[in-house]
């Protein structure tokens, strides 16, 4: 009986511990995916010189869907199951994060105080775990509201380091302010719907759809805007150099990104995920570092050093597994 016993203890002690590192690896995978976002410059500042934000990425979700939808069609019978529940995810997913989140945060650059809209936007981690307290019931990490503040203040010195950029309150009540919110908002919703997402279809469909379904809408926003497109002469030096970034961009930042991101999201809470997002601002503050020489200050050191040790605590704390999702 002793032996007996001791084989069961054995055996439900190495599968808690596979399940704890599954739950570890899929976190740092949503790190990775994220960091990857932070490559998006060194893409985009070529093809900005010859296209708008727009034509960008409609034209990085064309190539992308000459990848994603052979594998929908081979993953086709996944779908028949799905109800309005999660179709209405999926087109969060596509169009509010990936074209109307993006479309907001750009019109609130333009038409607010800069300072106080980039501040505004580092508010999506309260919007996602807010959602996913309501929608997915998920129990928070110990200490993560005090985990959350020290995030919060590691992004916040990334950006600002230790100054006070909002010279009066009242700059915050503006359209450019609001927009930015808005944007917070559906970036931290989209976080949550793919975490549903998740737990209904692979992590490779969910990627497949989000950028297949962004395209219509990004079709019409493309158009309605009006930019002329000033692609370079077919042949040239020129037209290969933006067509090799071009690709790059989808390819990178763009499919494999997300492939790893949701892949992470996997086994990884979406209130969790949201903070592991912050390895975002902290590659794109690397790279402007180091491909375009802005330097890196003490208090930007100090919001990295900050966020990395909050991503590892909150690693160290996963628990053995996501909690169930209701399809």
């Amino acid at each position: 009986m002793g032996n007996v016993n001791t084989g069961t203890q054995v055996g439900s002690y190495n599968a808690d511990a596979e399940a704890k590192r599954r739950a570890r690896g899929g976190f740092w995978l949503v790190v990775l995916g994220a960091a990857l976002w932070g490559a998006d410059p060194l893409f985009r500042v070529i093809l900005l010189k010859n296209l708008s934000s727009a034509q960008i990425v409609l034209l990085e979700h064309i190539i992308i869907a000459l990848i994603a939808i052979p594998v929908l069609w081979k993953n086709r019978l996944e779908l028949r199951g799905l109800g309005w529940r999660h179709v209405g995810a999926l087109l969060f997913i596509s169009w509010g994060g990936s074209a109307l989140a993006t479309v907001l945060f750009t019109m609130g650059l333009s038409s607010g105080n800069l300072n106080a809209v980039l501040l505004l936007q580092k508010l999506q981690p309260l919007f996602a775990i807010i959602l996913a307290s309501l929608l997915l019931k998920e129990k928070l990490p110990r200490h993560f509201g005090k985990l959350l503040v020290v995030a919060l203040a590691g992004t916040y010195m990334l950006t600002f380091g230790f100054t006070l950029p909002i010279g009066h309150w009242n700059e915050f009540i503006q359209v450019g302010s609001l927009l930015s919110l808005g944007a917070a908002a559906l970036w931290g919703g989209s976080t949550v719907m793919g975490r549903l997402m998740v737990g209904k279809l692979k992590y490779e469909t969910v990627t497949s759809l989000r950028f297949v379904l962004a395209l219509p809408l990004l079709t019409i926003i493309t158009w309605t805007e009006g930019a002329a497109w000033n692609m370079p002469s077919f042949g040239t030096g020129e037209f290969a150099l933006v067509s090799l970034n071009l690709i790059g961009q989808a390819l990178l930042p763009g499919l494999l990104s997300l492939l790893v991101y949701y892949k992470g999201l996997t086994t990884t809470k979406a209130s969790v995920a949201t903070l592991a997002e912050l390895s975002f601002p902290m590659v794109g503050v690397l790279i402007n570092w180091i491909v375009f020489q802005q330097m890196v200050t003490g208090p930007q050191l100090l919001g990295f050093l900050l966020i990395w040790v909050v991503l590892f605590l909150i690693s160290r704390q996963q628990s053995a597994s996501a909690p169930p999702i209701q399809s």
